[in-house]
């Protein structure tokens, strides 16, 4: 019997979420992926993990005086989470935040922050090192100010020993099985807003293969062709 915890998947009981520092002006730094991707992906990570009730911890840095607000995308999906304020690049140093770690009492972290090379790797070493937490470090909801820094930095976490992830990965990892349909029809309702041609590829195969009805859209009628005389 294996005792490498790394080697469990992740589910929805042995894990949290932590979402670090996703405000505009540490957005406006980043460089590493498209903005608006990686706005997409950090909602539909946290979407996900409020379909799958993981415990979610937002910190935000230097708000009032650099940073700004956390976008309220993020903060309608947990309209009753408080956001834990801090001083430090680094999240580790405030108190208040590892009291949620702690509270949650989940080993396993998910992180999604900015940007990758200070606040995520910062906090990934130091909750490995004093915390003894696991970092599941989700690169494609998380940006660097260039591609180098972002590589770079995942890549020296990774060597530390955080893993890395992508937020669908972590959405289906959570998932697992479509048998389980007590959380299936939120899955879908996920992709089918935030994954790509993935989720064009469900609508399609809804409505034209299944002969399932459009998704609610409005009161839109479709007007038969007439040719120009």
């Amino acid at each position: 019997m294996t005792t490498n915890t790394k080697l469990d998947v992740l589910t929805p009981h042995n894990c949290q979420l932590i979402i670090i520092d996703h405000q505009p002006q540490m957005a406006f730094g980043v460089q590493s992926i498209d903005r608006q991707v990686l706005k997409n992906n950090v909602v539909a990570l946290a979407k996900s993990a409020k379909v799958f009730n993981i415990p979610t911890i937002f910190t935000t840095v230097e708000t009032q005086g650099f940073s700004g607000y956390t976008y309220p995308e993020l903060l309608s999906v947990f309209p009753e989470n408080d956001v834990l304020e801090r001083t430090s690049m680094n999240s580790w140093d405030d108190q208040k935040v590892r009291d949620a770690l702690k509270a949650n009492g989940k080993k396993k972290v998910v992180v999604a922050g900015l940007w990758t090379e200070v606040c995520n790797n910062s906090f990934a070493l130091c909750a490995m090192a004093e915390g003894d937490y696991e970092i599941y470090m989700v690169a494609d909801a998380s940006g660097g100010t260039s591609k180098e820094a972002h590589d770079y930095a995942m890549q020296r976490m990774i060597q530390a020993g955080v893993i890395p992830v992508t937020w669908q990965q972590v959405m289906l990892e959570w998932q697992r099985d479509w048998a389980r349909k007590e959380t299936y029809s939120a899955v879908m309702d996920i992709v089918r807003e935030h994954s790509g041609a993935y989720g064009m590829g469900v609508d399609y195969a809804y409505t034209m293969v299944h002969k399932a009805e459009q998704r609610p859209h409005g009161n839109q009628k479709t007007l038969a062709p007439v040719p120009a005389k």
